[in-house]
């Protein structure tokens, strides 16, 4: 279809009320799923143009550096496309993807069942993290962390949900409790099946392993509230990413 010109997002209101600052620590993957609501919620229509980068990135409060990786994100996974020339910008594609039906322990993924697998990760895993910050770990449990840490960072695209859920279980072993180890395994299985429905970012993947350090060194230093902290902040990255792609 031709473009008019001056054929922009509509909706001034609840653009602002989706284009507002991102928090910090996960900018990218929460830039994603502010463009995505956006997008699937009309706010930007299809064949409608974007905000200018400039003005995005200031509403957003990221860099435009962040704002282009999160663009290239959406564009390679078939939601907008960048044109250029007088008129160009970033264009909302005229036919979006249709998401698949989305199955978890044979359940269709609603917004109640992914919040609800999203929740229990969150408890599971912050509690985790500080516990076994808070414990004297032996040589054998550093060792087996950091060795985990590094096999996540050296991870390939193919290989990192398995190394990543494998460092994510090592922080829970350290905390010589079995029933909370069995039980953040089980409910690292089903995210990772949602996990699996979304597009590895390598931007995001770059992020996680800074927040993986992050968390470890706070166990390593026996930091029990910093421990937490981080671990809070990095499943709130890849829960914005899930949401953004799967709502």
């Amino acid at each position: 279809m031709s473009i008019e010109p001056g054929r922009e997002v509509a909706g001034a209101s609840a653009g602002a009320a989706l284009f507002r600052p991102v928090r910090a620590g996960n900018a990218f993957e929460e830039t994603v799923e502010r463009l995505l609501q956006a997008i699937r919620l009309g706010v930007v229509g299809t064949g409608e143009r974007l905000p200018s980068e400039r003005e995005l990135a200031d509403r957003l409060g990221v860099s435009r550096v962040t704002l282009r990786e999160a663009i290239r994100a959406l564009a390679d996974a078939g939601y907008v496309e960048s044109r250029r020339g007088r008129y160009g910008g970033t264009f909302v594609n005229d036919t979006l993807p249709t998401p698949p039906e989305h199955v978890v322990d044979g359940r269709k993924v609603d917004a109640a069942t992914l919040e609800d697998a999203l929740s229990l990760r969150f408890v599971l895993e912050t509690g985790a993290a500080e516990l076994a910050a808070a414990r004297e770990l032996t040589r054998t449990d550093r060792e087996h962390l950091t060795a985990m840490l590094a096999n996540a960072a050296d991870a390939g695209l193919g290989d990192y949900r398995r190394k990543d859920s494998r460092l994510h279980l090592a922080i829970a072993e350290v905390t010589a409790s079995g029933t909370l180890t069995t039980a953040l395994a089980d409910a690292r299985m089903r995210v990772n099946q949602l996990l699996d429905e979304i597009p590895l970012l390598e931007r995001n993947l770059e992020h996680s392993n800074a927040q993986h350090e992050a968390i470890v060194n706070a166990i390593l230093a026996g930091d029990p509230g910093a421990a937490r902290t981080a671990m809070a902040e990095h499943i709130e990255g890849t829960s914005s990413l899930l949401r953004a792609f799967l709502s």
